[in-house]
């Protein structure tokens, strides 16, 4: 059932848009009616209705300011709106920026079968958007996982790259690549609480990735609260010619959407084009290390080309500790964890001179944090609850020994955070992994394959099933293959043949091998005994 709100300071409207439609046979509520749209906005808050139409013009609160309100409030979550004009009014509606505005209806031309069409255009909206929704529950955090291993070069191989973003259905045969690393400035935001932050920002970054995708192909992560990467994809290398022009423009624009938004713009740095997924990683560099040029007046700031890349220094690189980091973060193990920031430590406690390279690694750590634990952005801001600058207190850090002693602190806090999950997260992982065989039983599954999609090392994923489950990955693979054949030969009517190739098995004879050993007897033997 959906839940409607009719908005209009006229009663005679809203008692006409009532009764124009049979509205429990489009399986539709009106859960109220409102005469401004100050009033609207309570019920709002209390009901959550799908969708509101309302008046363009009314007292107190207008329907246009309506729905800029709930946008900002809401974010994706905001009701959809159809807006009620008059024919003077209709040019300005539509000029209007869309908060999540649905259609534009001209009041005197309004008849039951245009007011159905429109119902059923926001029906079919609210229904696209919650399988994305849905879609994006399942996905989330891996996806965020795999963009913080491509920008920092984190996997361990080229086979791991292309499982994984086959899995998640991401596509990365384009010409080439530029990153953008950007910040989301707001001068209210400082104000707020977290918990009032989190859809500013959260908002923002989700129009940017729509306005940015409406230009390009893009991937987008939030590294933090305020920070971010865009991955830009070129369909050649040709188009990349006047890359630094069409970006700025096309970062500015977003820009000046967002200032009229929410009233926030962005601070970006544009590394330089790649041609190859792989060193997708040193772009991100180029833009990281750009982004600390950018200023009042230039706040879009492009990698100078003409500049020789061997004398500029380049970013810190977390890739540099890859394999201790990645295996710290997918075992929860403090011990890994306290060991590879303690060699950082020591790294830059020999350099007191490296001040901007010794911030970089601590922001990289804190990116990969907030990145790969779940409900990271929570998590992490309640390590620093205390600090009126919440984490982001790393970057008022003025020296080499203090950026350390914050780096310090903050992984103690991430020790006391693993030590607490360990043991349930393998559990975890392993439960998602009897989960993708289930569901990927009638492919080939192999042991290399399957740990690359969940981002974990070969061994690791054979010793963790060993450990938390009754049988081996092998042998757990073999249990459902055959589970699964029983059910294609008792109810498909499949022949063994069929059954075996319909399962992946590289022939009807090993196929039946590996039946035997579940079984007991061959996969004819069981149908004979089981229709005898």
């Amino acid at each position: 059932m959906y839940q409607l709100l009719i908005v209009d300071d006229e009663p005679l409207v809203q008692a006409g848009i009532r009764s124009m439609l049979n509205w429990n046979e489009m399986n539709i509520d009106i859960c109220g009616t409102a005469m401004n749209g100050q009033a609207a906005l309570k019920i709002i808050e209390e009901t959550s209705p799908d969708i509101v139409i309302t008046d363009i013009k009314m007292p107190v609160m207008s329907g246009l300011e309506l729905a800029k309100v709930c946008r900002e409030r809401y974010g994706e979550n905001s009701p959809y709106f159809i807006i009620l004009t008059s024919y003077e009014d209709f040019q300005m509606a539509r000029d209007a920026l869309s908060y999540q505005v649905s259609d534009y209806l001209v009041k005197l031309e309004l008849t039951p079968e245009v007011l159905k069409n429109a119902i059923d255009r926001v029906i079919t909206q609210i229904s696209q958007s919650r399988k994305k929704q849905m879609s994006a529950v399942n996905i989330h955090p891996f996806y965020d996982k795999f963009l913080i291993s491509l920008l920092h070069d984190l996997f361990e191989s080229e086979e791991q790259f292309l499982l994984q973003s086959r899995d998640l259905n991401l596509n990365f045969e384009y010409g080439s690549y530029v990153c953008c690393y950007g910040e989301i400035i707001s001068p209210q935001a400082d104000q707020l609480t977290t918990e009032k932050q989190m859809p500013l920002f959260t908002s923002s970054l989700q129009m940017i990735r729509e306005l940015g995708a409406k230009y390009l192909p893009l991937y987008a992560l939030s590294l933090d609260l305020r920070h971010f990467a865009l991955i830009f994809c070129f369909s050649d290398t040709a188009d990349t010619g006047d890359y630094v022009e069409s970006l700025t423009d096309i970062l500015q624009s977003i820009s000046d959407t967002l200032q009229n938004y929410y009233n926030v713009t962005l601070c970006c740095g544009i590394g330089t084009p790649v041609q190859t997924p792989g060193t997708i990683c040193d772009s991100y560099q180029y833009a990281r290390q750009t982004f600390q040029n950018t200023d009042a007046d230039t706040s879009i700031a492009a990698f100078d080309m003409d500049h020789s890349r061997e004398n500029v220094r380049k970013p810190f690189n977390i890739s540099l500790f890859k394999n201790d980091l990645t295996r710290a973060f997918e075992e929860y193990d403090p011990d890994i964890l306290r060991t590879t920031i303690g060699s950082l430590c020591d790294l830059f406690w020999d350099h007191p001179g490296h001040y901007v390279q010794a911030l970089d690694a601590a922001s990289n750590i804190l990116y990969l944090s907030i990145s790969l634990l779940q409900d990271g952005e929570s998590i992490v801001s309640g390590f620093f609850a205390d600090d009126p600058d919440g984490y982001r207190s790393l970057y008022k850090q003025s020296n080499v020994d203090h950026v350390i002693q914050w780096l310090q602190s903050f992984c103690d806090k991430l020790c006391e955070l693993f030590q607490n999950r360990r043991k349930d997260y393998k559990n975890h992982i392993v439960t998602n992994v009897r989960k993708y065989i289930n569901e990927h039983v009638n492919e080939r599954l192999s042991l290399n394959e399957v740990a690359a999609v969940f981002g974990i090392s070969p061994n690791y994923l054979s010793q963790l099933f060993s450990k938390y489950n009754d049988t081996g990955f092998s042998e757990y693979i073999n249990i459902c293959k055959v589970t699964e054949s029983k059910r294609l030969l008792e109810e498909e009517n499949m022949k063994v043949y069929e059954a075996a190739e319909a399962l992946g098995f590289e022939s009807a004879f090993y196929f039946s091998k590996v039946f035997k050993r579940v079984e007991g007897v061959s996969p004819t033997e069981y149908i004979n005994n089981k229709f005898s």
